[in-house]
């Protein structure tokens, strides 16, 4: 991860001397500005974490600057502790907090800590085989240049995911950029992508550097790629090609050296077949794909990471040493965890909450949303399994559970009587498995050729056997 910055904008007297050896102490770079003016291009033109500002400066002037500029920054207001009214001003215009001089107590130093950046390159907290096998992949590709493409549902964690590679790569002390192309308005993200020269458009009074130049040496995260105009992806996929950008009003291309890192909750294949995704994209993009399991589909992890929301929020609602009962844990893997990840964090949060005073978490202080519950039952019992098996086991189900001729899938996935297959062909069987396994792949005909044990050229060839025997019944239909 690259080194985290602070920039202190104003004199800040005694305060600013407090917070750069605080920042010191964390391994945190310090900017410092004198005006809002000459603070605002340094926001333009690097990266920085968190912006203290100066009480006595112009700060309707800073936060219209920053929103004129589409810079987002973290801002605290630094002043005397006496004017009530500058703290309401300063919250009311933006600021994430107003920190009172003189410095007292350890707030300073709990501000600064939030921008610290990770060095854990463990991975996301685990406890299932899946998970293991996903991240030792993971491993191995991060150590290349290798473009990644990461899906699955959300809520899966594919930005943890995306950090992990980052932190395993030889560019891992260079800066990890992360843009929502979901979050961000269609007519703004080529700014935020490209940055812009001044005059470019109204309201851009400055020069300012986009995300691909921020991330330069390290690695940039597209999250939630599906979601960009397509208009745009003919931009991007030459900036991924050549390694070049163009600014917004610029006429100079700007040479960029980034790893890429993108994700998405969609099936791109079918965003490509609908037109809403760039075919070309799609295969640039497409060097290296990672399909995220959803939580429903890895249960060894359930644990692992309640135990981990509730030390978290357990310290923060002042519950030491949280204690989660045989009879919870069974009541958590059970759940069909709709939201994944992001679910069972909020869960267990709100879990805690209702805890009160005790330390032990019991079945009636958790309560399941109703989308999670309706499938609480077929995941109870569900056993831990690899990525194959359970692909395999999928397939079985969808195509009639027949693959598994040995003596069917366990784990409540029932066997089929012979008497269920009487009155059906071998190629017809046979078409069932294909399309199931194609479809449980979300169309990815490698993945789905290795799960069937063929080649891709059979597969190929089996798929347009089936296009033409569709398209001749419709044909013989229109002409009866």
């Amino acid at each position: 991860m690259g080194k985290a910055n602070i920039l202190l904008i104003g004199s800040l007297k005694d305060a600013a001397s407090s917070l750069a050896k605080t920042a010191g102490d964390f391994g945190i770079g310090t900017l410092q500005a004198d005006s809002v003016e000459s603070g605002v291009k340094v926001l333009c033109d690097k990266k920085v974490d968190m912006v203290f500002l100066d009480t006595t400066l112009e700060l309707s002037t800073y936060f219209t600057a920053l929103n004129e500029n589409k810079v987002t920054v973290p801002t605290v207001v630094v002043g005397a502790s006496t004017p009530v009214q500058n703290a309401v001003k300063a919250i009311r215009l933006g600021a994430i907090e107003y920190l009172p001089t003189p410095l007292e107590g350890s707030l300073a130093k709990t501000l600064i800590e939030r921008v610290k950046p990770s060095e854990d390159t463990s991975g996301p907290i685990h406890g299932d085989p899946a998970t293991e096998q996903l991240l030792t992949i993971a491993k191995k590709f991060a150590s290349s240049n290798a473009t990644v493409l990461l899906r699955g549902e959300s809520g899966t964690g594919k930005e943890v995911y995306s950090n992990f590679i980052h932190n395993n790569s030889p560019r891992k002390d260079k800066p990890f950029i992360s843009v929502n192309c979901a979050a961000i308005p269609e007519t703004l993200l080529e700014s935020e992508l490209f940055g812009h020269e001044k005059g470019a458009f109204s309201g851009a009074i400055n020069a300012r550097q986009g995300k691909f130049q921020q991330a330069d040496g390290g690695t940039l995260l597209l999250d939630e790629i599906s979601e960009m105009d397509i208009a745009l992806q003919a931009k991007l996929l030459r900036a991924i090609q050549e390694r070049v950008i163009d600014p917004v009003g610029s006429t100079k291309p700007v040479p960029v050296d980034i790893r890429l890192i993108a994700t998405t909750n969609r099936n791109l294949e079918d965003e490509v077949r609908e037109g809403k995704f760039r075919e070309d994209l799609y295969f640039r993009l497409n060097v290296v794909m990672l399909d995220i399991p959803a939580l429903r589909e890895r249960p060894g992890d359930i644990i692992p990471l309640s135990q981990f929301f509730a030390d978290m929020y357990g310290k923060q609602n002042g519950l030491e040493n949280i204690t989660i009962s045989k009879e919870a844990e069974e009541k958590l893997i059970g759940c069909y965890w709709k939201g994944n990840v992001r679910e069972l964090e909020n869960t267990i949060h709100r879990t805690v909450l209702m805890m009160g005073d005790e330390n032990i978490m019991q079945p009636d202080h958790i309560t399941i949303s109703p989308m999670s519950q309706n499938m609480a039952s077929t995941v109870s019992n569900a056993p831990v399994r690899t990525d194959v098996e359970r692909a395999r086991a999928a397939v079985g189900a969808a195509a009639g559970a027949y693959a598994n001729t040995s003596g069917g899938f366990e784990g409540g996935i029932s066997k089929v009587s012979p008497a269920d297959m009487v009155g059906r062909t071998v190629s017809d069987v046979e078409k069932e498995l294909i399309l199931s396994t194609l479809n449980y792949c979300k169309g990815n005909r490698t993945h789905a050729a290795g799960i069937l044990g063929i080649s891709i050229r059979t597969l190929r060839n089996k798929l347009k056997e089936y296009k033409e025997s569709l398209e001749e019944g419709e044909l013989s239909a229109q002409n009866a």
